[in-house]
């Protein structure tokens, strides 16, 4: 595919304007759907015999990781391999930040290299804005402590699309931790923005105030969440960002009884979607049964996730607009 055939497909025009993807709260309902609609596009090419386009063949991208990941980084890698861009990983493991070298210092040493974007991830929140003022490459968040994760709200938000391409009015329930989970508030800034309808299930001990100051409503009871929803999306408990020796809930076993899907729960409620944005404990936000029934798309959600994360490389990049 060509340039061309994005622009040739495009029913809209518009003028995207953005240089850094940092959350969603600077990103308008109009900026979401031109993002979403390109993604579509690069979804057909996932779909090729040879699914690669070079439209990133001149660009040099550093996948700057402070933290662990899976999903995330390998999509972004592989986003940006199948676009013809050179990439280069850091890992911290083997790098001079062992050496107690600050990131102020890696951030400028690596765009002396001459780079054009750079996808970070990092414990601490607000590090993506901190790199705007170090560097002038254009910065994606790739998810900044329990903050912001924009990427995976975008992938979650063209996941529904495909279920229900209006999501105006629609009602979507986020169930889990709340407290210590980035997904939440960048996924209630796009719905809210879209016009779907939010509520955020869990216990009260991980339920913080931000998220009714963002519009979403607050349950405490999973069968009356279900019973409402068009789509839940199950989230995991974050052992790791929680303080040591603070018991948020009883036991595992009990927060699987009081909110974990099961397979009773897709019997009792014939039309929810399951979604969540992995990793998947299994046995614990969900029954392993419900993770690989007909009504969870969250394979799905991995394979959108490298078309939409093409899209937002493509347009940061200084894709032709339209």
């Amino acid at each position: 595919m060509s340039d061309e055939f994005i622009l040739d497909n495009t029913d809209t025009e518009y003028d995207f304007q953005h240089k850094h993807l940092l959350g969603l709260s600077d990103y308008s309902r109009e900026d979401i759907l031109y993002i979403l609609e390109q993604a579509q596009y690069f979804r057909e090419i996932l779909d090729r015999p040879v699914p690669k386009v070079p439209t990133l063949r001149d660009k040099t991208i550093v996948n700057l990781f402070y933290e662990n990941s899976t999903r995330t980084r390998l999509s972004f890698e592989l986003a940006q391999k199948r676009m013809g861009a050179d990439v280069v990983n850091f890992s911290t493991g083997s790098s001079s930040v062992k050496k107690g070298e600050s990131l102020k210092d890696t951030i400028r040493n690596i765009s002396s290299m001459k780079i054009d974007m750079v996808v970070v991830r990092h414990e601490s929140p607000g590090v993506p804005h901190f790199l705007t003022r170090c560097v002038d490459a254009a910065i994606i968040n790739a998810g900044d402590g329990a903050h912001e994760h924009p990427t995976q709200a975008l992938l979650d938000l063209f996941s529904m699309q495909r279920i229900y391409p209006e999501l105006e009015e629609k009602h979507i329930a986020i169930i889990g931790d709340i407290t210590h989970s980035r997904v939440v508030r960048s996924n209630i800034l796009g719905l809210r923005k879209l016009g779907a309808k939010v509520t955020v299930c869990g216990p009260k001990t991980m339920m913080p105030a931000f998220v009714e100051e963002l519009g979403a409503e607050v349950s405490y009871d999973i069968e009356e969440t279900l019973g409402w929803c068009d789509i839940a999306m199950a989230l995991r408990i974050q052992l790791e960002r929680q303080d040591e020796g603070t018991e948020l809930f009883p036991s595992i076993r009990e927060y699987h009884q009081l909110f974990g899907i099961t397979m009773e729960h897709l019997r009792k409620y014939p039309d929810v979607t399951i979604m969540h944005p992995g990793p998947v404990n299994r046995g614990v936000e969900m029954e392993s049964r419900v993770a690989d029934s007909d009504r969870s798309i969250i394979l799905s959600q991995v394979t959108n996730g490298v078309a939409v994360r093409m899209a937002i490389l493509y347009l940061l990049s200084g894709g032709t607009r339209v």
